[in-house]
């Protein structure tokens, strides 16, 4: 009966969640990609049945209306780690409210709660991406959370009444980041440049952007332009290194038909770090004509951003690609017509390249100097390459991808995580 249950899971979640290279219906949006070899699985309703999952590792899997889920880590007590979720609501044409949201926390043996993180919908209230991250730092002047052994990922829905009772799909990972060698500061850095640059002149390059973090297009400075149809989000990355900075601006561009009404939150912009932890978002409306929507001033990513009291600086505390994801609401189709609207994305990346922090172990993902594994020898030929960090294939997928599918089938995958910074909201 077990066996039994399990087959007809698996099928239930592969018609939902789109493997790699399905085919979708002409003027839908296109499925969230997941990598080859990517790992299904169902979580436990508690913890004493919950699967063991493994770092670094793709794993999808389905949550209920109102669910909640356990998924097994296992933890030293030398390294910090993080987990995340992304939840894929649908169908496409779903009513969604702005409270419909995705819980993520990762709780000790005991159900002591490391941290948390809720991520709603928002104004943004059809089918789209939405992240949320938890950690579990290892610090010395914490008290819970730092003896190794068996932790949870706890991932949980919250559903508004009028919502459309549909499944949900879950992109699920952790990973882990060795502490850092001796003493550091312990406190964030300030006073970093606040005004918004000017963006470089010039034609926009055409780009498509990718249906997820695993297949997100990468982006460098200047400007770029993608055509979004009503419903779609598409993904980029943008690579950057430690004292980097980043400003990011997306304007959706005017139509030239007769037709005039007004959409709200037409298009919406959202920054997530290496370990899909959000940073900071903007929207902007459309009625027709040209808008642009643009991210606060973001921190230089810093190692010290972790111990800053606000979410948004502390979530720059990584090296490595940053995912921006480009949402255009369904109501623009129903309102300007249904076809592809041109969303021009305007980028600058300043700031001098910092030292890598010294880090307690081989850390190749993140620029560490203490990486001498296999991964870090790949880093340095992509560094070498002029290739960024990410996830982008030359035809769908990224060299990362492949990069990281290789390191993935090793028998001991390489660390491959983040820092910490002040509690969630939870």
């Amino acid at each position: 009966m077990a066996a039994a249950r399990a087959g007809v899971w698996a099928a239930a979640l592969c018609l939902l969640l789109a493997a790699p290279g399905p085919v979708h219906a002409a003027g839908a949006p296109s499925p969230y990609r997941f990598p080859d070899g990517v790992q299904d699985v169902s979580g436990g309703g508690q913890g004493t049945d919950a699967p063991v999952l493994k770092a670094d590792t793709a794993y999808r899997s389905l949550i209920k209306p109102g669910g909640k889920l356990y998924f097994r880590l296992s933890l030293d007590g030398k390294k910090d780690a993080y987990a995340s979720a992304v939840a894929l609501p649908g169908p496409a044409g779903a009513k969604l409210a702005y409270g419909d949201s995705v819980r993520v926390s990762i709780q000790d043996a005991d159900g002591e709660t490391c941290d948390a993180q809720r991520r709603s919908i928002g104004s943004a209230q059809y089918p789209h991406p939405v992240a949320a991250y938890a950690y579990r730092a290892v610090r010395k002047s914490l008290s819970t959370c730092q003896e190794p052994g068996s932790y949870f990922m706890v991932v949980e829905r919250e559903d508004d009444p009028g919502s459309t009772p549909a499944d949900w799909g879950l992109d699920l990972r952790y990973s882990t980041e060795p502490t850092r060698e001796g003493a550091g500061p312990g406190t964030a850095p300030s006073g970093w440049p606040s005004a918004s640059p000017t963006p470089s002149a010039g034609t926009p390059r055409r780009v498509h952007g990718g249906t997820g973090f695993h297949d997100a297009a990468e982006l460098s400075g200047g400007q770029w332009e993608d055509a979004v149809r009503p419903g779609e989000t598409h993904f980029f990355q943008v690579p950057l290194d430690w004292g980097r900075q980043l400003f990011v601006s997306g304007s959706l561009d005017g139509i030239t038909t007769a037709r005039t009404g007004y959409v709200g939150t037409a298009l919406s912009l959202q920054l997530y770090n290496p370990e899909r932890g959000p940073v900071a978002g903007a929207s902007a409306p459309y009625d027709g004509r040209r808008k642009e929507a643009s991210l606060d001033p973001l921190a230089p990513v810093a190692y010290d951003n972790r111990y800053s009291p606000s979410d948004e600086t502390s979530a720059m505390r990584l090296s490595g690609p940053y995912y921006l994801a480009v949402s255009l609401s369904p109501e623009v189709g129903q309102t300007f017509g249904d076809t592809s609207y041109d969303v021009t994305l305007k980028l600058t990346v300043r700031g001098a390249k910092d030292a890598a922090p010294a880090y307690a172990g081989p850390a190749p993902d993140f620029g560490g100097a203490g990486g001498s594994s296999a991964g870090g020898t790949s880093m340095k030929l992509l560094a070498a390459l002029g290739i960024g960090t990410g996830t982008v294939l030359v035809a769908g997928l990224g060299l990362w991808t492949v990069v990281a599918r290789r390191r993935a089938a090793a028998a001991a995958p390489a660390p491959d995580a983040q820092g910490f910074g002040p509690p969630h909201s939870w």
